[in-house]
């Protein structure tokens, strides 16, 4: 019996979810916001809401996460387990694959302890290891609301320097800077007004959101968590939060003055990430028609980088058959983990079952 198969990619501030159906398409992409710290009720809650929106019948559902880092749980063993029990309560009488990354597949219900590690923030595996199979060479580049994601891949293989955060921050693997919930104040501590050098308050005032609506980049359907100071998302609105960062008052008449601070800050972030490319590129030489696959919701600065480093652009959307479009207005890039894993589970499926 053919059933569809849906990728769960439970964050701390998100839920994502893609449905593959029987043929291997991808039909759906969905993302709900889940402040997760706030209680478990937020990922019930985020859960109902997509499976409301999901057509019915025999599925299999395979999850990862990262959502176990959230300060509501203890430690990330707490976290792991919360999650996957609190999954098989909402998901009850169907089959729940836990991706525990290197290790594969684990059906829920032999989960043990030993699995908990391997399962905790293994989501960029699972796209990163999609991609090296459709791709084969090239850099694998994740933006997303929060982190962003750099993986090497050689021969339809990742080549990984750490697995755990702890080892990617190391490796810089793992870069904490994302185009929606990352402070202003930890991308730059400086920028440029009026031709000025200028420094920037530790404060909490702005988000890289209220930067990327200046420079409209960012797309309304991605824009889904709270700003700073819990007023509008609106340029204006945006521009006056950036204002606060240099101990400004904003004008409307102003505008193009905050749009330039908006750039500036955009181009240090962008910087920071595109170092971190350049280094694991220096790690294996790669043919320079090797590709830079972009990910995430910030994927539109993946599409820059690879002109910057002179490399092609392929998006991560052009590897699978998808028509997510229709029904969310979202892509399967925007939600790579979830359809990642929803691929990988459909094949794990198929093989084991053969």
């Amino acid at each position: 019996m053919q059933i569809n198969t849906i990728g769960w990619d439970i964050g701390g501030a998100h839920v994502k979810a893609a449905l593959v159906n029987t043929d291997g398409c991808c039909v759906a992409v969905y993302q709900q916001p889940c402040p997760l710290w706030k209680g478990l009720d937020q990922l019930r809650n985020a859960v109902n809401m997509i499976l409301a929106g999901m057509p019915g019948g025999d599925t299999v559902h395979a999850i990862t996460m990262t959502g176990e880092l959230v300060d509501l749980f203890a430690n990330r063993d707490a976290g792991v387990v919360s999650i996957i029990n609190t999954m098989r309560t909402l998901l009850p009488n169907t089959e729940l694959l836990i991706y525990a990354g290197q290790e594969g597949f684990v059906e829920s219900s032999k989960i043990a302890v030993k699995h908990y590690e391997a399962i905790a923030s293994a989501n960029w595996l699972a796209s990163a290891s999609l991609t090296a199979q459709k791709i084969g060479n090239g850099l694998f580049v994740d933006i997303g609301s929060t982190t962003t994601d750099i993986l090497l891949l050689c021969d339809s293989q990742v080549l990984a320097e750490g697995v755990s955060d702890y080892q990617r921050l190391l490796s810089q693997e793992l870069i904490y800077t994302g185009i929606v919930r990352t402070a202003v104040m930890a991308v730059a501590q400086t920028t440029l007004d009026k031709g000025r050098e200028i420094g920037l308050m530790a404060e909490y005032f702005a988000t890289m959101a209220d930067v990327y609506r200046l420079t409209g980049e960012l797309e309304e359907s991605h824009d889904q968590t709270d700003t700073a100071d819990g007023a509008e998302k609106t340029v204006f609105a945006s521009a006056k939060r950036l204002a606060r960062m240099i101990g400004c008052d904003f004008s409307d008449e102003e505008l193009p003055r905050w749009q330039q601070l908006a750039e500036d800050i955009r181009a240090q972030q962008l910087y920071k990430i595109q170092r971190a490319c350049q280094r694991q590129l220096s790690r294996q030489p790669l043919a320079k028609n090797s590709p830079i696959i972009g990910a995430g919701v910030g994927r539109f600065l993946v599409r820059q980088l690879a002109l910057d480093l002179g490399r092609p652009y392929r998006d991560f959307s052009e590897l699978l058959a998808e028509h997510a479009q229709i029904q969310t207005g979202m892509s399967t890039a925007d939600c790579a983990p979830a359809a990642a894993v929803a691929c990988l589970a459909r094949e794990y499926s198929h093989a084991r079952d053969s």
